[in-house]
């Protein structure tokens, strides 16, 4: 079953998309007998000795699914089979003959890869249009939990939330410390809650080239439900033992990664590990399903014309193309909520063409007096100090009335240096104009 382009935009935001289902035999797993049947070989190879119950589980496949590759493999005299202590196949010992740890070091050859099956490329792509980012329920009540640790102006959630809705690209300006990457990862927190968990494959295949997804410095796994589900159907499966979710896939919450300065145009394309033989998805594949957001564009290794010359096609098709060492090259979802987040001006970066692909800007400015002191307010709360109006009246007095900008990241870093301060003299932590002037004299470079 494929899901078409218009189903994934008629989606109505289900908070918890469909789950992959445990495949119940070979065909279902959408492997062909000689892909399983190299990667027994090359996991006996590696491991050693294994029962049966441990190849299904390090494969992550059903025993009843690798059951008729090891059948050819024994029949094939490429491995042995040993009766168990239990009762039933599953315990059954296998082990390479002669034969198969040379046909085993052919397979390594080809591939290295050993670990979790992978999945045909067209199940992940459904998935992908199964728990896209567009179409995510949002209204302005349901931003305020995520958000309610900045400080916001009400037309503020009138630009988020219409951006969010339309999962499309968003570019976020203004000038530096004024909460554009809070602003991008309280989007994502939001898309956590209101649009659940996803599944992401550990791998997938696509004509014979294997390509690792999941990972795990960047894909926070979500353990707060069974591999059954979380819904009300679950206990009733689970004693079923019908519906368990593909052990292939990782439930994970909605990926949300940041890239800065050190992004290139490989970070981009397919990593080949040419001592292994398979690949590594780039950056932004990982975050489908979630945000990517490019912070301080316009500072990368590479220059924007050319970064943005790379996601032309993406933006306005929403797919892009993956290409393997051989040439060849695989039409790929990009289904994510990409964010530029930068403190240039955006039109001394890119052109108007751009700009237009571009559906959302949203722009940060300084904040005013009434909006700092807010977030001077929250910011003392955070650190269990007292508000003292002194304090933000020396700041004006001394520095925002004589040319600095205020930022809104000033409270954040001036607090924590009275904090400091308070701790190294064993006082309590608190707050006054006095330690203010001080905590801003050690801070006076950052002022010019």
């Amino acid at each position: 079953m494929s899901l078409s382009r218009q189903a994934m935009a008629d989606w109505d935001g289900n908070p918890a998309p469909e789950a992959p289902l445990l495949p119940e035999s070979l065909k279902e797993s959408g492997l062909t007998l000689g892909f399983i049947c190299d990667m027994l070989l090359r996991t006996i190879y590696t491991r050693g000795v294994m029962v049966g119950r441990d190849l299904g589980q390090y494969l992550c496949l059903p025993f009843k699914v690798i059951r008729e590759p090891l059948k050819f493999l024994k029949d094939e005299k490429l491995i042995q089979v040993d009766g168990g202590d239990l009762v039933g196949e599953v315990s059954y010992r296998f082990s390479l003959t002669d034969l198969g740890r040379e046909r085993a070091k052919a397979a390594m050859e080809q591939c290295a890869y050993i670990g979790p099956a992978p999945v045909p490329l067209e199940d992940y792509v459904e998935q992908c249009y199964r728990q896209t980012v567009t179409g995510l329920q949002c209204y302005p009540e349901a931003l305020k939990a995520p958000f309610g640790h900045l400080v916001l102006k009400e037309e503020m959630f009138n630009n988020i939330g219409p951006a969010i809705i339309s999962g499309r690209s968003v570019f976020i300006y203004g000038p530096p410390g004024n909460g554009k990457t809070a602003m991008a990862r309280a989007i994502g927190d939001f898309m956590n809650t209101a649009g659940g968990s996803i599944y992401i494959p550990y791998a997938f295949v696509a004509d014979n080239n294997i390509i690792t997804v999941f990972d795990p410095s960047l894909h926070v796994i979500d353990d707060t439900a069974t591999e059954y589900g979380d819904d009300a159907d679950a206990t009733v499966r689970k004693l079923l033992s019908t519906g368990a979710v593909d052990q292939r896939w990782v439930r994970v919450r909605r990926p949300v990664i940041v890239t800065g300065g050190e992004l290139n145009l490989q970070m981009l394309d397919l990593r080949y590990n040419s001592e292994a033989k398979f690949y590594q998805a780039p950056i932004h594949f990982k975050a489908n399903g979630g945000v990517f957001l490019i912070d301080d564009f316009g500072r990368q290794l590479v220059s924007p014309k050319d970064l943005l010359n790379r996601w032309i096609l993406p933006l306005e098709d929403r797919h892009d193309f993956l290409t393997v060492a051989s040439g060849k090259k695989f039409q790929v979802p990009f289904e994510q909520l990409i964010i530029f987040s930068t403190n240039l001006d955006p039109k001394a970066l890119v052109d108007d063409a751009f700009l237009r692909r571009i559906r959302h800007k949203v722009g940060i400015q300084a904040p005013q007096r009434d909006v700092y002191e807010r977030i001077f307010s929250a910011n003392c709360k955070r650190l269990g100090m007292n508000y003292d109006g002194a304090a933000v009246d020396f700041l004006y007095e001394r520095y925002y009335s004589r040319g600095r900008v205020p930022r809104a990241s000033d409270c954040r870093d001036l607090l924590e240096t009275v904090q400091s301060i308070c701790r190294y003299r064993r006082q309590p932590v608190h707050l006054t104009r006095d330690l203010m002037a001080e905590a801003s004299a050690s801070f006076i470079a950052e002022f010019t």
